[in-house]
């Protein structure tokens, strides 16, 4: 059950919620209560709403990521931030824990990423063909403890476990990601990649939103 806690931001069109790592943000095989469903539960509960409660879900994070996701609550919402993502008009920032200091203090990733769906894994390539899509983020080093180092990260294109796979391939896998290479699993399963930061022009009010997500309530984080 969500609590106002949990929201970060709510209107006549647009709900944010600060997503916890091991949540699915839709429906899977696994069966799992999803984060939509949680989030139609509490819109039916604090409006007292009769009947099926309408969410759109524009974009997704990765069941081990945290951090800010946003629904939308009308049809016409949904429409129109879907063309913000789609024009790449939404600001998306990232925190990342990793071990390993990069060569650079910051830098541009670029590349082409092919997802693997068998697997459910990606791989950066450096030649464009059929199967990969482009892929680009910036980061900057922001702080670092004995043994960690704290990324800011600034997405901007949204492939299939871009960030994770794009710092792998520079040697720099995040803390707890198994799939990519890091060597232990974290407690909670979830890996530290937290979406910090949503920042876009609102859909319908036409000003500018951002919309920032506290960082999880682990000790990790607190280094920072």
């Amino acid at each position: 059950m969500l609590s106002d806690e949990d929201i970060l931001y709510e209107d006549n069109h647009l709900i944010a919620v600060n997503k916890k790592a091991g949540q699915i943000v839709q429906g899977d095989k696994t069966g799992d209560l999803p984060l939509s469903a949680l989030v139609k539960e509490y819109i039916k509960r604090k409006y007292n709403k009769p009947g099926e409660v309408y969410l759109g879900v524009p974009h997704r994070l990765d069941r081990p990521v945290s951090g800010v996701i946003i629904f939308a609550k009308t049809s016409k919402a949904l429409t129109r931030i879907n063309e913000l993502f789609k024009n790449k008009s939404i600001t998306k920032k990232y925190y990342a824990i990793i071990a390993t200091r990069p060569q650079k203090k910051e830098d541009k990733l670029e590349g082409y990423i092919y997802r693997n769906t068998k697997q459910n894994k990606s791989y950066v390539k450096t030649k464009n063909d059929p199967d990969t899509k482009f892929a680009s983020l910036s980061y900057k080093l922001m702080s670092k403890s004995e043994k960690f180092f704290l990324l800011e990260i600034n997405l901007h294109t949204g492939r299939h476990h871009q960030i994770r796979c794009q710092l792998a391939d520079i040697g720099c896998p995040i803390r707890g990601d198994l799939k990519y290479g890091y060597l232990h699993a974290n407690k909670n399963y979830g890996i530290n990649l937290h979406a910090i930061e949503l920042s876009f022009i609102h859909p319908v009010k036409k000003e500018l939103i951002t919309i920032t997500a506290p960082l999880p309530d682990e000790n990790i984080w607190k280094v920072f």
